[in-house]
């Protein structure tokens, strides 16, 4: 989820902007390269999560499976009515 989070930040890394002080303008534009790289890490590092996630999810059903567990009953009730 801060992959999604950081893909804004990562964005605007692809804005180029530039100030001419001599005649006081300032040029704004955007690499579609860099911004595209960006993307690609975002998209790549969420698919490597969700392997990972699914992965665990496995390894924690195994482990249930494989529990035994154990449930001792006793029947006997005390007579308490005095």
């Amino acid at each position: 989820m801060r992959l999604f989070i950081a893909l804004p930040i990562l964005l605007l890394g692809a804005c180029q902007v530039s100030k001419d002080d001599d005649n006081g303008t300032v040029t704004a534009e955007f690499n579609q390269d860099v911004a595209e790289n960006a993307a690609r890490d975002v998209a790549n590092g969420a698919e490597a999560l969700g392997g990972a996630i699914a992965n665990e999810v496995e390894q924690t059903a195994a482990k249930i499976e494989n529990t035994d567990v154990d449930v001792d009953v006793d029947v006997n009730t005390a007579d308490n009515r005095n």
